[in-house]
């Protein structure tokens, strides 16, 4: 407690003014506010930023505002008794109500980077899949009118008597499923969720992210380091009250203060922060390991499109050849059987134009990505 052995006293109107201009300046240098821009973050990363800043305003509010001291001591001098009232403050706590709000600041951004890239790297396959479904869509449209085609020249040869009626049949058969297919396509498009992606590359989106834990990570060690030091203020005055005499006075009080640990502290502080960023690199969920595991999609989705591709273009030379065989068909059975290999034409064009597609898409993705 203050007392009349506090040294060294000084003038309490010129100690005041200094001190309260001192924390005039540390607000000053507060950022009021910081946001985010709502065009690049979600509602979601809005109000996480928007409960972060107010928790980190309160914390500032508390470390940088003077504390109000008033008590009753008795001096180990053998003085009498008295009451003192006054203020005190300590730098160290201003320093880290401005690095508070800064630190909130990172840890905001942080947040918004990271829920950014996961959710382009959640949804990076599902949206492969419905442009895939979607460009299949196309594929089933232009086979099911050529087959209509195809059905309408084979019923008038029907009724023709040219051909019989389960040479049709087989036809219709093969409309039959392609309208299943599209069905089966449309409710899988309907079913299948994918938000729009950003059109930055991936591996610019988990550097940002990684920059960003860096910079939060700064920020935290800067604000645990402001533990090592302090200066405290204290100044206010002290009334005689034992016995009462009208003795007035004022006092003011500096101390300043070392952490003999310091130095191993922040070599700890640094190790940690570089363990940090190790476990990062490798911890189930990060966006980092949920990156790598993409680009292994990918890489396998491309060998099996690949592989699939040219076991249907090796069908695809079958049927064209025997097409060929059969060009000038006049028999009943020659015609039956280019009807039946013009069907597998189609759908067989349905599946190479669809493995096309996602291989190149695929591809593309592998590359603007990583």
């Amino acid at each position: 407690m203050p007392s009349s052995k506090l040294k060294p006293q000084v003038n309490p109107k010129t100690f005041k003014g200094k001190f309260c201009t001192g924390f005039t300046i540390a607000l000053l240098l507060i950022p009021a506010a910081f946001a985010v821009d709502g065009k690049e973050q979600n509602k979601d990363q809005q109000t996480y930023c928007k409960y972060l800043t107010e928790q980190a305003a309160a914390q500032r509010e508390l470390l940088i505002t003077p504390n109000a001291v008033v008590g009753v001591t008795q001096p180990n001098t053998g003085l009498p008794m008295q009451a003192v009232w006054g203020v005190s403050g300590s730098l160290a706590n201003v320093r880290k109500g401005v690095l508070t709000m800064d630190v909130a600041r990172k840890n905001c951004e942080l947040y918004g980077a990271s829920t950014s890239t996961q959710q382009d790297i959640q949804y990076a396959l599902p949206n492969l899949e419905k442009q895939a479904l979607q460009h299949r869509l196309g594929l089933i449209q232009e086979a099911s009118a050529n087959l209509d085609t195809l059905l309408a020249t084979t019923t008038k040869m029907v009724d023709a008597e040219n051909m019989t009626r389960p040479m049709a049949f087989a036809l219709q058969t093969t409309k039959i499923k392609l309208d299943a297919d599209r069905a089966d396509t449309q409710t899988k498009v309907a079913s299948l969720y994918a938000p729009p992606r950003s059109d930055r590359p991936l591996k610019e989106l988990v550097t940002e992210k990684q920059g960003r834990e860096v910079n939060e990570q700064k920020a935290l060690d800067k604000l645990s380091r402001q533990n090592d030091w302090d200066v405290a203020l204290s100044v206010g005055g002290h009334q005689q009250i034992s016995p009462w005499v009208d003795s007035r006075g004022a006092y003011g009080e500096v101390s300043i203060s070392y952490n003999l640990a310091s130095h191993a502290i922040n070599k700890h502080l640094d190790r940690a922060a570089d363990a940090y960023d190790e476990w990062k690199k490798v911890q189930e969920g990060d966006v980092i390991g949920n990156a790598d595991i993409l680009k292994q999609q990918v890489t396998d989705g491309i060998a099996v499109q690949d592989g699939r591709l040219k076991a249907l273009r090796e069908e695809q030379k079958q049927i064209e050849s025997n097409l060929q065989l059969v060009a000038a068909a006049e028999t009943t059975a020659a015609l039956d059987f280019r009807n039946q290999l013009t069907t597998a034409q189609l759908l067989l064009k349905i599946e190479i134009g669809d493995a096309s597609f996602r291989l190149d898409r695929l591809k593309e993705f592998l590359e603007k990505n990583f």
